[in-house]
């Protein structure tokens, strides 16, 4: 493939469901039916884009410059307070003026399906407009394009709101339409974490918190700003995504998200046979399911006189039993186990953690066999083992019987 191109988090999210379906999306181009919720969700973007927007204080917050050292807030423009919202804001008769011009028709089934959503989203933004006037946010950016980069791999996305917070630092705050919404959705939200990323590269300031705002019920979903090991985690799964696109691993991952997949047809896990080819195909299948049987039954078989070779080599004391065509010989294979809870305080005590780190099995048996170790410490290891015996059967076609 070509260079690769930089990951949003819808992309990614797309990779991590469904390769393939990344593949259709971003690749082959190919368009998604409109669904109500998209149109519903881009037109109160939309609308609150221009609600905020007289809010904005940009002036407040400097930011990073390539090379530049970064200014603190009150070197920013001079020594002077703050400027707050420069312009009168929308009334609610041009709020939803607003809405009426942004609304976004394609999508919805029927048109009281629209008029359902017409309805909900009025209601939605009435309410949201006395809260948003109560909280006086002190809002930086919206609908803000940013770009970053996560271990080398170009990351980029729109972050629909940033705050200056009133200790000096920023929230990012993601507005969700949702019909449910939890504060743990927050805690867990990758895209969270990757606009903290997209936000801290590209301004001056600290991110001190993430917000999902739920606008149905009008609850901000607060959390702290991801710590090292939630943004390595990110990394992780970006870094595997970005091997996934360009080593073009497109296979499909079937599963309940296939149901609102609009490329079944093209998807190898459901598209049909052409009727011309059935018959012949048909007759393949059913070949291979009587050999697939026939194995099972030799399967069986096979182990049902290994087990009656196993008993008689027993009862004579032998290990070698023959044959016309070849000679049985029996081995033997032990394996030991060991219970990690068991073994750890031994290893702990005897300062061997880092001998047997995993707590593997094959790691502490060697550790048994190990003649540098202290022969009273292997025995006391070894009592906490269990064994398993295994015998099997080789066939030694040059020992033929007389």
């Amino acid at each position: 493939m070509n260079e690769l191109r930089p990951l949003s988090y819808s992309s990614l999210r797309t990779y991590l469901e469904c390769p393939l379906r990344w593949k259709f999306l971003y690749v082959d181009k190919l368009p998604e039916t409109p669904r109500p919720y998209f149109s519903f969700g881009r037109t109160i973007h939309s609308v609150l884009e221009e609600l905020v927007r007289p809010f904005l204080v940009p002036e407040a917050v400097p930011r990073k410059s390539a090379g530049g050292a970064q200014r603190r807030l009150d070197e920013w423009h001079g020594e002077g307070p703050l400027v707050e919202g420069r312009s009168q804001p929308l009334s609610k008769e041009q709020l939803l003026a607003a809405y009426d011009r942004l609304w976004v028709k394609e999508g919805y089934t029927s048109p009281e399906e629209e008029a359902r959503y017409k309805l909900l989203g009025e209601n939605m933004l009435l309410r949201y407009y006395d809260h948003f006037l109560e909280e006086h946010p002190r809002p930086v950016a919206i609908e803000e394009y940013l770009q970053s980069s996560l271990d080398g791999i170009p990351v980029h996305g729109y972050v629909d709101r940033i705050d200056l917070t009133p200790s000096g630092g920023l929230e990012v705050l993601d507005y969700k339409t949702s019909r449910e919404l939890s504060i743990q959705e927050a805690r867990d939200s990758d895209q969270l974490a990757m606009y903290q990323v997209l936000v801290e590269q590209n301004y001056a300031l600290p991110v001190e918190r993430l917000t999902l705002y739920h606008l149905r019920t009008l609850t901000p979903h607060r959390t702290p700003a991801r710590g090292a090991p939630a943004i390595a985690q990110l990394s992780q799964k970006v870094g595997e995504v970005a091997d996934g696109i360009r080593t073009e691993r497109f296979e499909p991952t079937p599963g309940r998200h296939c149901e609102r997949c609009d490329f079944r047809a093209l998807c190898p896990e459901f598209r049909e046979v052409p009727a011309e080819e059935r018959a012949r195909l048909e007759a393949l299948v059913d070949r291979f399911v009587a050999l697939r049987r026939e194995g099972e039954k030799v399967e069986e078989d096979l182990h049902r006189v290994a087990d009656a070779l196993h008993a008689e080599a027993e009862r004579l004391g032998v290990h070698r039993l023959p044959g016309r065509a070849a000679v049985a010989i029996r081995r033997r294979e032990e394996e030991w186990s060991y219970a990690p809870e068991g073994v750890r305080p031994l290893l702990e005590r005897s300062g061997l953690i880092p001998r047997a780190s995993r707590l593997d099995s094959q790691e502490i048996q060697r550790l048994v066999r190990d003649p540098t170790i202290d022969p009273a410490l292997r025995r006391e290891i070894a009592q906490k083992g269990g064994r398993q015996v295994r015998w099997y059967w080789e066939l030694d076609p040059q020992e033929e019987s007389d």
